[in-house]
């Protein structure tokens, strides 16, 4: 179908406004947060109910025409960068908290509310979403739903996916499904977490039921200082080899911290190789028990200095840190490449060093900020796109950090999503016959792979043309594929 022709069916229920396609007006859409890579889409809607997003899929399942699905605009890996020859869907108009209920701990949302809009709306109650994003101000909780979003309390209370219950989907052929239930659990398959995470590869969620915590009595943060990353990561350990769930750890290294201090002015060390926060939460006596036992925990394993925040205002300002890395990271680099993968608690020390050895060989510095406690890395290379072929230097490093994610028996992502960013990368991680399958899951929900196309799950060939064969856990990687 002609672009203009595809404009003038949309504008039969659409408002002119809602229909975008002059290229001034699809500028502001041709990337996400992960701007080294830009692609026009052809046309961009915005829809402001579920019926108008339903109408929109059959008519590009009509037509054949590719759809990607956008919220803020704040992921970090290409999961939302347009289709040259596609739809952009903007669900940013889907915007309402539809329901709270406080007695059942719930909210019911559509996908464009901002994550810490649920927070402040259920803070009357007592209660609060607990999955925090470093962008939570400005990211959706529609795609937080896309990516399994966590953030810096996820060690304790869990990522996106343990914290909803229900999802409203439309699939490409505009068929409206309700997946998981508002109770404990509900029959069938586990379709929910089969959705979270998917990318807007297999339906566009309208509507979301997430789960509110309680919000705690008391809160307090210990900052520890540590002269060598070993020790931090060793420290990290110890914490939860203690019997200890922090409701968060994190830890910085030296270039990031300093970066964060002079943005900020958190209260940093800034001679610490690595400073390590970890809180506690819960009632004023299980605080202070804890608190205790982590103070004792740092010292023991080598803090050179330790301070507890003495006050909320303290305590937000010793996050306010952590949360405004990457940021701090566009103050001292012209740009960034943030990467995100995952790996064992016990491998942080050696991964950490790897990542060093990395920086001095691609002369490229690198900010190291991560979730310490579930071993979810984001490192953050910084360079300079100006400069002829530093971002492909870039992107080999930041390639060759995922690859020692892998090896050390980690993944490729933790809460940024595959996108196009690491397609190659899950030609290492999965073997032929697991990348098969989730092409069959793709097509069991859009056969004519129109959702998001070319993201997330790469083809064998392209595999096979990437050179990405090796043998994986003692089996060769596709092997009925040509060498080349």
């Amino acid at each position: 179908m002609h672009p203009l022709d595809l404009v003038t069916d949309l504008r039969t229920f659409l408002p002119l406004e809602a229909v975008l396609y002059e290229s001034e007006d699809l500028k502001a859409y041709e990337c996400d947060g992960l701007s080294a890579y830009r692609q026009m889409p052809m046309i961009v809607v915005l829809p402001r109910t579920e019926d108008e997003v339903i109408r929109i899929l059959r008519i590009c399942h009509t037509s054949k025409t590719p759809v990607v699905a956008r919220g803020a605009g704040t992921g970090l890996s290409g999961g939302a960068l347009p289709h040259a020859t596609g739809i952009l869907l903007s669900l940013t108009k889907l915007k309402q908290i539809l329901e709270i209920d406080p007695v059942a701990r719930t909210a019911r949302v559509q996908p464009g509310v901002r994550n810490l809009a649920i927070s402040e709306a259920a803070a009357p109650y007592g209660l609060y979403y607990a999955p925090d994003p470093s962008s939570q101000i400005a990211c959706s909780i529609g795609g937080n739903v896309a990516e399994n979003s966590g953030g810096v309390h996820c060690l304790k209370y869990g990522l996106t996916v343990h914290n909803i219950l229900k999802l409203r989907v439309v699939t490409m052929a505009g068929e409206n499904l309700e997946i998981g239930s508002a109770s404990l659990d509900s029959p069938g398959y586990d379709l929910l977490a089969l959705m979270t995470g998917s990318e807007g590869m297999l339906g566009i969620v309208t509507e979301i039921i997430v789960k509110l915590t309680p919000s705690a009595e008391k809160a307090q943060v210990v900052m520890a200082a540590f002269d060598d990353i070993s020790k931090a990561g060793n420290a990290v350990a110890n914490v939860i080899g203690a019997g200890i769930i922090p409701a968060g750890m994190e830890m910085m290294d030296k270039i990031a911290t300093r970066a964060v201090e002079e943005y900020v002015h958190a209260g940093y060390n800034l001679e610490a190789a690595a400073i390590l926060l970890c809180e506690s939460d819960g009632t004023v006596e299980e605080v202070a028990d804890e608190i205790r036992r982590i103070d004792e925990i740092m010292k023991k394993s080598g803090a050179i200095e330790i301070k507890t925040s003495r006050d909320e205002t303290e305590r937000l300002r010793f996050w306010a840190g952590r949360k405004a890395a990457f940021p701090a990271a566009g103050r001292i680099s012209p740009d960034y490449y943030c990467m995100d993968g995952t790996i064992p608690r016990k491998s942080l020390a050696h991964v950490l060093s790897g990542i060093e050895r990395l920086s001095t060989k691609y002369g490229l510095r690198c900010m190291n900020v991560f979730h310490a406690g579930d071993g979810n890395l984001h490192p953050l290379i910084l360079y300079d796109a100006n400069q002829p072929g530093e971002l492909e230097k870039t992107e080999e490093f930041g390639a060759k950090i995922l690859e020692m994610c892998i090896e050390a028996g980690g993944t490729i992502t933790g809460e940024h999503g595959v996108g196009i960013e690491k397609i190659n990368q899950m030609c290492l991680q999965f073997s032929s016959g697991e990348l098969k399958i989730f092409h069959a899951v793709k097509a069991a929900f859009d056969p004519d792979g129109l959702l998001n196309p070319g993201k997330a799950v790469p083809t064998l060939r392209r595999c096979a043309e990437h050179g990405a064969m090796h043998v994986h856990q003692g089996e060769e990687k596709f092997p009925e594929l040509p060498r080349f």
